[in-house]
């Protein structure tokens, strides 16, 4: 488990990448919360595909923009998504180098704590 602490429009947030188990590939991806406030459980999510890395929300919001799209390199730090939460502007990022694999979310839509918006390789 790796944890990154990261500040947005002056808020720190805590990141932390958790490994998944049996491959030693990263299965899970960053959960943030501001430190001031305590994060609300993720929702369940369907298992990602073996070795895929999830990209989930780290907050409630909806998504204000889109960043990547699928197929392109990224770098860990990258915004994938970028969601408008708590009156600002909040970039969920990628994890590690890769590639995305999917996009799961359109402009506009809502989502929660711990939703899949988007996988890489």
């Amino acid at each position: 488990m790796k944890s990154y602490t990261i500040t947005v429009n002056g808020v720190a947030y805590d990141v932390t990448v958790e490994e998944g188990a049996g491959n030693g590939a990263p299965a899970a991806a960053p959960k943030a919360a501001p430190k001031a406030a305590p994060a609300a459980a993720p929702k369940a999510a369907a298992p990602a595909a073996a070795g895929a890395i999830e990209v989930k929300a780290s907050v409630p919001g909806k998504v204000f923009k889109v960043e990547a799209n699928v197929g392109q390199t990224v770098k860990a730090g990258d915004a994938i998504v970028v969601l408008e939460a708590m009156k600002m502007e909040i970039p969920v990022v990628a994890p590690q180098d890769g590639v995305v694999a999917g996009i799961n979310v359109a402009v506009g839509d809502t989502v929660e704590n711990g939703d899949v918006l988007a996988s890489m390789n």
